[in-house]
Formats: C-alpha cells, structure tokens, sequence
C-alpha cells in the first residue's frame, strides 16, 4: 500500500487516499479511520455504482458516519474506468456507462475486481489503525454486481448491504452462483420503481441469496433515488452484526 498526500483530520474522522499494487493494476482507494488511535476495529469496504466513484456524496456521507458514530474503519475504491481509474474521453455519464457495460462484459471482470478488494482488504488489515477486527460490505447496484462474488469469495466478511441490482447481465449466472452460496446476514435495497432493473429480477437475487438471516427493504422510486434514511439504516445494521454495542439502537433489532 501506498499513501497518496497527506491526511485530512475533521470531526474526529481522519480521511486519507491509497493506492494498492494488484497483478499490474493501480487500484486509488480511500481510507476514513476514528482519529483515535490504533485498532483493532470493525472494518467495512463500500462499493460505488456504475459511474460514480470512491468519493461520490453518499459514500462520502456513509464513511464519515460509519468512522464517526460507530468507531469503524472504511474504506472504498474506485472501480475499473471510475474515478482515478476513467480513460481519457469518458467525460460524461453516458461514455462511462457503456464503458462499463464493456467491462462487466469482459472475460475476467469479477475475478479481477474481487482480486482488488481482496489485496486492499489485506492492506488495510496490516494498518495498526484497523487490525483484525470484523470486515463488512456495502454496495449497491454495480456495487453489488461485484460485492456478491466478493462476499461469496471472502470469509472474512460477516455482514454484507446488497441493492438496486437482480439477475440480470453478462454475469447472471455467476451471480446467481455466489448467492446461493453467501450466508453472512444480508440487508438488501430495492426501489420499487426502478426502470433500469427489472422487479421479478432483483426478487429472483434476494430469493437466491443463501442467507437465513436476510431482509429486503424497498421504497417508491427511481434507480437512484434511495432515501436518506435507508442509508441511515444501513450503517446501524452493520453495527448491530460488527460492533453489537455500538448499534445497540438500530432500528428493527
């Protein structure tokens, strides 16, 4: 792991940028940490969407709490062509979204994310400030394309955020594969009216999960338009799997 610039310290959250050396690739991360001293401490990796990037408002705001209200470590990395990682021209939504739509579509995709969260989650473990505490995901809609095979891949992850995404894509089957075989506690997000993820579809991912302990919260509304309070929730449910104390109020205990 490299450092990339100083530390920024407010609120008692220091936030600091990464890079992580993966079979050739440079994957840019960031890291929000209780400047509190050293760990051990609950560790949660957060997955963006398809073209967003690592320091996109909502994870911006999901670090920042998880960091601060609850003591945990975090962190997020940009996926391939986001953020750090976008190829010149790709300067606008609609470039990046068929540029991502290439690259769910390339041979190798998922194995080559989960190769970059799992390097970053060793990384980061060998930080005195996170240590071996308990790990757990968040992400949503291309966040959960690669965050299912990445918890279905990783034993250390306890609890897991799943949304806006069904069956659906080049990587169906392979999805549908590591569901069945996920069995950490799962919460997962669907907008009831989203248009760009069929509802029979996100039904068949969460009936495939092969969780006992999952639950799966829908709202009215587009693709992006997750109220506030669900990602409020979110963050207390991973505190009641990773830190029991800490989210002791969660709503739904």
């Amino acid at each position: 792991m490299r450092w990339k610039g100083d530390a920024d310290t407010a609120n008692g959250v220091r936030e600091r940028a990464f890079e992580v050396e993966v079979d050739g690739r440079a994957v840019p991360g960031i890291l929000w940490v209780p400047d509190d001293g050293p760990g051990p401490r609950p560790l949660v990796l957060l997955g963006h969407g398809a073209t967003r990037h690592k320091r996109v408002d909502y994870l911006l705001a999901l670090g920042r709490r998880l960091a601060s209200d609850y003591g945990f470590a975090v962190a997020a990395i940009d996926g391939a062509g986001h953020g750090e990682r976008r190829a010149p021209g790709h300067n606008d939504d609609i470039a990046l979204f068929s540029a991502f739509l290439t690259e769910w579509s390339r041979e190798g995709s998922t194995d080559d994310m989960v190769a970059d969260w799992r390097a970053t989650l060793d990384a980061l473990r060998e930080l005195d400030e996170v240590g071996d505490g308990p790990v757990g995901y968040w992400g949503l809609s291309m966040g959960t394309i690669y965050g299912v095979p990445l918890v279905a891949a990783e034993a250390r992850v306890q609890v897991a955020v799943f949304g806006l995404m069904g069956l659906v894509g080049p990587t169906r089957d392979r999805m549908a594969a590591d569901a069945a075989s996920i069995s950490c506690p799962v919460l997962f997000i669907q907008q009831w009216d989203d248009s760009l993820i069929p509802r029979p579809e996100t039904f068949e991912l969460f009936d495939t999960l092969g969780s006992l302990d999952k639950r799966l919260h829908a709202h009215p509304g587009e693709h992006a338009a997750v109220p506030v309070e669900e990602i409020v929730f979110s963050a207390r449910f991973l505190a009641r799997h990773l830190a029991p104390h800490a989210g002791e109020d969660a709503e739904g205990r």
